[in-house]
C-alpha cells in the first residue's frame, strides 16, 4: 500500500513523506524561534536544518535500499516520518550475508558522510571538535560555518552509532539476527535477537525512569515494541509459509453481479457472516466490494447504488497454489480482510484474514499440517 505524498524517485525508488511529516518541520522552527529567542530569521534556520537531517535520512535509507536491489530485493519505497525514514522491501532476505549488508549499509552511509566532513573541515580549515549533540544545537543557532558542518559530522556519527543498537527494529538488531543467524535456525536467531533487543529495552527505560529521561523512555517503548513485532512476523512467517492459499480459502462465498446494489450486500451480510463480496459475471471475476467500501458507499449514496460504483476494479487475485504467507502480507499491506482466488480465469472463493488466522492456530500446534500428505480441508 502507498502511503504518504509523493516526493521524487531515486533508481525506481519513490520517496514519499507521510503527512505527519511537517509536524517536524514546526519542531524544527519552534526550537530555533521561539525557544532560541532568534525570531523569525532562527524559525527559517530551524526548518532548513531539520530539512538537512532528512535528507542524511534518505541517503540512510538509500543505502540499505542500493544494497537491496544489488540482491534482486524489490524497494517499494522509502517513507520520511516525523521520527527517521523507512524503507520498504519487498522482503527481507533468510540468508544471513545478504541481510548483514543491508543492515549494515545505512550506518555505514552516516560514518562516510562523517569521514566527508571531517576531510572537508580540514580541507576549509573549520574546527570540528567532537561536542555532545546538545552543545551541536546551541550553537546552530549562531548560523556559522563551524556549527552547521558540526552539526553534520556529530548527527551522522550519532545516527550510525544510535542504528547499530543490537535491538529490532534499529540495523543492529538485525545486524545481530544475521550474525546469530550464520549460526543457528533463522526463527531462533530471531527470537534470540528480540529476548535481547527487548531486554534492551527494559535497561534503557529504567535508567531513563530513575534518572528522569523522558526521552530514553519512549526510545525504550519503540524498541521494546518493535521487537515484539519482529518476532510476531518471523513467527508468523515460519508457520504459514510452507502452506497454500488453497489451505485455507473460503469456497462457500456468495458472489454478487455488476447489476447487483448495496441492498443486496447488507441482506447477505445480515444472514451469514460473510462481510466481503466478490464481483463476478458468470465465473469471471470482475471486482470486489469490501465491507468497507459498503459502510462508506452507504454513508454517501445509500442501498440503491450499484456495486460496481464501488468496487476495487484492478485487484490482482491470489491463486490457490500461492503461499498463504505472501497472501496475509498483501492483505495487510493494502489494508484488506479479503482476496479473491482465481483459478485458471475462474472465480473460486476468497481468503480472508479470518481464514489465515484460523489455518496460523492450527499450524502453530500442528506442524504437519503445511505437509504434502495433509488435504486441505473445505471452508
Amino acid at each position: 500500500m502507498e502511503s504518504g505524498i509523493s516526493l521524487f524517485k531515486v533508481r525506481g525508488i519513490q520517496i514519499r513523506m507521510h503527512i505527519t511529516f511537517p509536524l517536524i518541520l514546526v519542531w524544527g522552527a519552534v526550537q530555533f524561534g521561539l525557544l532560541a529567542g532568534l525570531g523569525a530569521r532562527g524559525a527559517v534556520f530551524g526548518v532548513l536544518v531539520t530539512l538537512l537531517l532528512f535528507v542524511i535520512v534518505v541517503l540512510h535509507e538509500l543505502g540499505h535500499s542500493f544494497v537491496a536491489q544489488s540482491y534482486g530485493i524489490t524497494v517499494r519505497q522509502i517513507v520520511l516520518l516525523p521520527i527517521g525514514g523507512v524503507a520498504l522491501l519487498e522482503r527481507i532476505p533468510e540468508k544471513p550475508s545478504q541481510e548483514f549488508a543491508i543492515a549494515i549499509a545505512g550506518p555505514l552511509v552516516n560514518f562516510g558522510l562523517a569521514a566527508v566532513m571531517a576531510v572537508l573541515g580540514l580541507v576549509l580549515g573549520v574546527d570540528l571538535q567532537l561536542r555532545g549533540f546538545g552543545t551541536v544545537l546551541q550553537q546552530l543557532g549562531e548560523g556559522s560555518l563551524q556549527a552547521i558542518f558540526s552539526y553534520i559530522f556529530v548527527l551522522n556519527l550519532f545516527l550510525g552509532l544510535f542504528n547499530l543498537l543490537p535491538a529490532f527494529p534499529m540495523d543492529g538488531g538485525r545486524v545481530l539476527r544475521a550474525l546469530l543467524a550464520s549460526r543457528m535456525d533463522y526463527a531462533r536467531a530471531t527470537a534470540l535477537a528480540v529476548a535481547i533487543g527487548q531486554g534492551l529495552a527494559w535497561l534503557m527505560g529504567l535508567w531513563g525512569f530513575l534518572g528522569g529521561g523522558f526521552f530514553l523512555i519512549l526510545v525504550a517503548i519503540f524498541i521494546y515494541t518493535g521487537a515484539g513485532q519482529e518476532g510476531r512476523m518471523v513467527q508468523l512467517r515460519s508457520v504459514l509459509r510452507d502452506l497454500t492459499v488453497g489451505q485455507a480459502y473460503s469456497r462457500q462465498v456468495k458472489a454478487l453481479t455488476p447489476r447487483s446494489t448495496l441492498r443486496e450486500a447488507i441482506d447477505i451480510t445480515l444472514n451469514s457472516f460473510q462481510s466481503d463480496f466478490p464481483i463476478c459475471e458468470g465465473e469471471q471475476l470482475v471486482g470486489l466490494l469490501t465491507h468497507t467500501q459498503v459502510v462508506k458507499a452507504l454513508h454517501r449514496t445509500g442501498p440503491d447504488s450499484l456495486v460496481t460504483d464501488f468496487m476495487h476494479k484492478d485487484l490482482i487475485p491470489v491463486s490457490p497454489d500461492q503461499s498463504l504467507y505472501q497472501a496475509q502480507k498483501r492483505l495487510m499491506g493494502e489494508g484488506l480482510d479479503a482476496l479473491p482466488v482465481v483459478d485458471a480465469g475462474r472465480f473460486v472463493g476468497l481468503v480472508t484474514s479470518r481464514d489465515v488466522n484460523e489455518v496460523y492456530s492450527l499450524a502453530s500446534q500442528w506442524p504437519e499440517l503445511g505437509r504434502p500428505s495433509v488435504q486441505p480441508a473445505e471452508s
